[in-house]
């Protein structure tokens, strides 16, 4: 499971005070780059394999500006083409659950356009994570 740490800026927050909903997917989409920096894959765009295919967010409770969030991710699924991660946004002072969250990530050739087998090495490590913490 990777953990990932963010303070609420003011900017994420709307009229009512609390965290707008489209910024959790922004602090969804950074805990996903940090999780793939972890397995080896840095953010490179001409080297990159990756596309979201379906992301989703649960609000559960209600963020603040200021707030210290920590977001986990683990692995849920892992499948020949795609594989799921899980995500949980806690308060870090409180461990009282914000949001959860879910996607799912497609292996991509863009040269041919289309999805594609995730490689073994890949998948090996996929594995390693979600034993190390999530399931699969």
């Amino acid at each position: 499971m990777e953990q990932r740490e963010v303070t609420v800026r003011f900017c994420e927050t709307d009229a009512l005070g609390h965290v707008n909903n489209t910024s959790y997917f922004i602090y969804l989409e950074e805990a996903r780059i940090h999780f793939f920096s972890s397995l080896g894959y840095p953010m490179d765009v001409k080297r990159w394999n990756f596309i979201l295919a379906s992301t989703k967010c649960d609000f559960i409770n209600q963020g603040y500006f200021n707030q210290v969030l920590t977001i986990t991710t683990s692995i849920s699924r892992i499948g020949t083409k795609s594989f799921e991660l899980d995500h949980q946004i806690l308060c870090a002072q409180t461990g009282e659950q914000i949001a959860k969250g879910n996607a799912v990530i497609v292996y991509f050739d863009f040269e041919s356009q289309s999805s594609a087998s995730i490689p073994e090495e890949l998948k090996n490590k996929l594995a390693v994570h979600a034993a190390q913490g999530g399931t699969v």
